[in-house]
């Protein structure tokens, strides 16, 4: 009869426990550097997707480590530029969220009506161009 209590449960536990916590590492530290206002623009399903890919590819990373001879072998290796090139696609999504979907309060600025006219055979700066400005006041 096999041993259930050996290794393997303790790292399935341990790898568990490492993807909730790059779950959380991963959110916090896109909201810290792209700025949780882009990150809200940033629609559910892609964060969900790129945040949960980026925690796996984190924890597959950790796997291939431990499982080889030597830590830094080429699945680790592997796993670790998938795992950067997803951080990396969640840079972008915040850099396109910024670039094309920030909503901007601001509206189009009243633009000055004033319209001046020059009466023929009159200069600015005479005594008739000043009689014209104190009759419009």
């Amino acid at each position: 009869m096999k041993d259930r209590h050996g290794p393997m449960p303790l790292l399935r536990l341990a790898y568990s426990t490492q993807f909730l916590i790059a779950v959380i590492a991963i959110f916090v530290i896109w909201s810290q550097v792209g700025g949780q206002g882009h990150l809200d623009l940033v629609p559910w399903p892609v964060k969900l997707g790129l945040g949960l890919a980026a925690a796996y590819g984190v924890v597959r990373t950790t796997v291939a480590s431990v499982s080889g001879e030597r830590a830094w072998n080429g699945q680790a290796v592997r796993w670790l530029g998938l795992t950067l090139a997803l951080l990396a696609a969640c840079g972008y999504a915040s850099y396109y969220a910024h670039l094309n979907l920030e909503e901007t309060d601001e509206e189009d600025p009243q633009q000055d009506t004033t319209v001046s006219r020059l009466h023929a055979g009159t200069r600015v700066g005479s005594p008739v161009s000043a009689q014209l400005i104190s009759r419009k006041s």
